[in-house]
């Protein structure tokens, strides 16, 4: 039993001993700013400490259930990297764990929390939350990220499908640690792209105290966009559900030419023909063009009505 525990002791975590309990906020600030320097000054880091990957102040963790593709999975190439540490079913973690089944937002009052014992994340996919066994993934601190959107080239745009490197980057920004997030976003090229889409949204979760502080920006937030006029939704939001004219196509007019062969389609061409000639000074040369072109169009609907009638005959 005493070898049992002493395999699992401070550097079981993540990989990196745990900070003692009464390590300052400042010092560990200090940490996180040499890491940010070794990380922007390879060549300095190597000549101080040998090659190697950066050395980041607190640990971070992976519980990986294999569900995403190797060549896309941003905490694998973390791990490859040596930033992450991947962790077995069963394997406790105790520093704070971003989960699903968490029952509470990440908030600045949990910077102590982390600054200790550091993160763990899930890599699962979403597609498969029903399959994944949450229970053998323990730990004392679940949490829960607020509303933000991705920006990995797998869910861009979509709220809340945040990849791995993306909850470890928000969690960071939330607590006030910004330059560990800049860290690990400098491992892919999209990664400023994370930043720049939910800096607002980051910034105001910053300055919260408490997770009913981070919970009520986040309602705020949604609350305001659900109340945007409908002139601020973007047209070529794909997933925006909303029907839009084809802007590469321009509507010129109510007489645009109808590709259909029923009656009712002539009547109203007719009728937009003797609104074009009654319009006084909207009776322009664009406008004739645009009839001419109509009855261009009408023509082979006229052929084609009159090679039914004979084939009737």
């Amino acid at each position: 039993m005493s070898r049992r525990r002493a395999g699992r002791g401070a550097g079981a975590e993540g990989g990196r001993p745990r900070r003692p309990a009464g390590c300052s906020l400042e010092a560990f600030a200090e940490d996180v700013g040499a890491a940010l320097r070794a990380s922007l000054e390879p060549e300095a880091a190597e000549d101080e400490g040998g090659p190697g990957p950066v050395r980041l102040p607190c640990p971070l963790a992976m519980w990986d259930l294999g569900h995403c593709d190797p060549r896309r999975c941003t905490g694998r190439k973390l791990a490859r990297l040596g930033l992450v540490r991947c962790l077995r079913l069963g394997h406790r973690f105790g520093g704070l764990v971003l989960s699903p089944m968490g029952s509470q937002y990440v908030s600045p009052a949990d910077r102590q929390l982390v600054a200790q014992s550091g993160v763990a994340v899930i890599d699962c996919s979403w597609a498969r939350l029903s399959e994944t066994p949450f229970g053998k993934m323990r730990g004392n601190h679940s949490r829960l990220l607020p509303h933000l959107v991705a920006a990995n080239p797998v869910n861009y745009g979509r709220p809340c499908k945040l990849s791995c490197v993306e909850a470890f980057a928000a969690t960071f920004c939330i607590l006030g640690f910004s330059d560990l997030a800049v860290i690990l976003l400098r491992k892919f090229k999209w990664g400023k792209t994370f930043l720049d889409l939910n800096r607002e949204l980051l910034d105001k979760y910053a300055a919260c105290s408490g997770p009913e502080e981070v919970l009520q920006a986040e309602q705020a937030f949604l609350t305001h966009a659900k109340e945007r006029p409908e002139e601020e939704i973007d047209p070529f939001d794909v997933d925006s559900g909303r029907e839009f004219a084809n802007p590469n196509r321009p509507v010129a007019g109510n007489c645009l030419p109808m590709d259909s062969g029923d009656s009712e389609s002539e009547e109203e061409s007719e009728e937009c023909r003797h609104e074009a000639k009654d319009g006084g000074d909207s009776s322009s040369s664009e406008e004739e063009a645009m009839l001419e072109q109509g009855a261009e169009a009408r023509a082979p609907t006229e052929v084609w009505k009159g090679i039914k009638k004979r084939q009737r005959d």
